[in-house]
């Protein structure tokens, strides 16, 4: 008999099982046999870029509303429940426990050690199993090799199971539906089936970590950092969509990561050891780093190839608009490994504004920050989000409330701590419209909002004169560098200034209504520093 430990269980395989067929457990494997086995298991296509492709099925993103964690005494007092912390008891996730354990007898699965956390102060150990090639090759892309793997009862070890076939039964098992994810802080355990959207795994990963890092005096961000060549680093927040991956690969400057970051006394870590780079209309030109690390080794989600071809047609958005590609950080040529740095100087907080409403980039008073952190707006725009027909504005709270297993008050006063400690320089920039809303006026060309994120990091904003924006009380500088002014004042750029006061009321009234539910948690100093009229 072979047999391997989950959560202290030992689960047997007859020897004549594990002899005639691949081995049960596969640990360690190259990147090359998990190509391999990807493509012999009809899970992939190997493009002609080199790079892995597969189709996830069904499911193309995260599904927020088959999210749980177990309701128990670790649990009861400290997670925020809600619809995102939806809780669900004991006894349903030991019944699924059993039920997936069960199951793997009969599977072929794939085991691979990872961590997470590259200050070697946090790091959390991860066992995670997986009955998919492609899926062992994203966590082997996504996170960090093992380090000093500890044993099963160690509370740095945490163990995920990942089977994309398996189903629960709702009326027995609790769950909304078949498809689920459930987080268990007592067991440290990860269980999510029926789906074989990769993000799951990561993005459970980065809840747990929104659980445990606020106790250890840490913040866990939803952002990218890089740092420039004078050892200077720069936070990049911002949802799905508002440049956050494509403004922090800058040529010039080393990146540490491009989505979940720690933030501890006098130091910032990448979560991750990889990017999950979102590559609908990628082009060479505009984001020369992300296409470049398109290569053998990367594996590339739900995009369709040109025809009569296996070359990755970027422009495709046929099965999803949320197309990614998942790559190790080493893939991207100036990145900072290990991914440390200090505390930052600058602080981007971006929003894709549909409305065309917000200037483009304006600099933020400390308490203002602490708002727009504790707001995270952005807005969906149609096409993007079946049913979405017009903008739709987004309020996700520290720009990644889908994540956040502590109420959102907890990591706006770490963020306002950290702020009045460090006194960072901290501006909110728009990558939305400009001369109207969506299907009116035009996105802000990327190369301006480069422009200004660079005037911003070399310096160059430091004796221009600002004006304050109507209704947002926005400090906007009246000149930047390279960028045309024209940009710099929305209201300007509209032909009806009348639509566009209608429109910031419109706005300014959303914002109002979403911070409502923050009045309890915030000074009086951060509930004046929002927008009025």
């Amino acid at each position: 008999m072979n047999a391997f430990q989950v959560d202290g269980h030992s689960l047997a395989i007859p020897k004549t099982e594990f002899t005639a067929n691949i081995p049960f457990t596969v640990q360690d494997l190259s990147v090359q046999e998990m190509i391999g086995e990807s493509i012999s298991n009809n899970e992939a296509i190997l493009s002609d870029e080199q790079a892995l492709v597969v189709d996830t099925g069904e499911f193309t993103g995260r599904s927020p509303k088959d999210r749980f964690i177990v309701r128990d005494e670790v649990t009861e007092m400290d997670v925020n429940w809600n619809d995102i912390n939806q809780p669900i008891n004991t006894e349903h996730f030991d019944q699924l426990f059993e039920k997936m354990k069960l199951r793997m007898l009969d599977m072929r699965i794939y085991r691979r050690h990872a961590s997470v956390c590259a200050n070697p102060a946090y790091k959390l150990n991860l066992d995670i199993y997986t009955e998919h090639a492609f899926l062992d090759l994203f966590v082997h892309n996504l996170f960090l090799p093992p380090s000093n793997f500890a044993p099963v009862s160690a509370t740095t070890r945490w163990t995920i199971i990942a089977l994309p076939s398996f189903m629960a039964n709702p009326a027995d098992d609790g769950t909304r539906q078949g498809n689920f994810s459930i987080l268990n802080f007592s067991r440290k355990i990860i269980l999510i089936g029926g789906t074989a959207y990769t993000g799951e795994i990561k993005k459970a990963v980065f809840s747990v970590l929104n659980f445990l890092l606020p106790a250890k005096n840490v913040l866990p961000m939803h952002c990218a950092i890089n740092q420039g060549e004078d050892g200077k680093s720069a936070l990049f927040f911002g949802l799905s969509g508002t440049g956050k991956t494509s403004l922090s690969a800058d040529a010039s400057r080393k990146l540490i990561g491009d989505d979940e970051h720690g933030w501890g006394p006098g130091a910032l870590f990448n979560i991750e050891g990889g990017c999950y780079a979102k590559c609908i209309g990628l082009e060479r030109e505009k984001e020369p780093q992300i296409f470049k690390a398109i290569k053998y080794g990367t594996l590339v989600e739900n995009t369709r190839f040109l025809p009569d071809s296996k070359r990755i047609d970027f422009f495709n958005a046929s099965k999803t608009e949320n197309t990614r590609a998942a790559y190790p950080l080493s893939f991207i040529d100036n990145a900072l490994i290990p991914s440390i740095t200090g505390d930052p100087s600058t602080i981007f907080f971006l929003t894709a504004d549909a409305f065309g409403v917000l200037p483009p980039i304006s600099r933020l008073s400390n308490e203002q920050a602490v708002y727009y952190f504790l707001s995270g707006y952005t807005a969906k725009v149609a096409g993007t989000e079946t049913g979405v027909q017009s903008p739709e504005a987004t309020f996700s709270a520290c720009f990644g409330k889908a994540f956040l297993t502590r109420h959102p008050g907890v990591y706006a006063k770490m963020l306002e701590k950290k702020l009045k400690l460090v006194k960072p320089e901290v501006w909110l920039i728009n990558t939305g419209w400009s001369g109207g809303a969506f299907g009116i006026g035009n996105r802000i060309p990327i190369k301006e909002t480069r422009a200004m994120i660079t005037a911003v990091l070399s310096g160059k904003l430091e004796n221009v004169t600002f004006t304050l924006s109507k209704g947002f009380n926005l400090s906007v500088p009246d000149s930047v560098p390279g960028v045309n002014s024209d940009y710099l004042n929305p209201r300007q750029t509209w032909v009806d200034v009348n639509a566009y006061d209608k429109q910031l009321e419109m706005l300014i009234g959303l914002f109002q209504d979403n911070f409502s539910v923050y009045q309890a948690f915030v000074g009086p100093e951060v509930l004046n520093a929002g927008p009025s009229m």
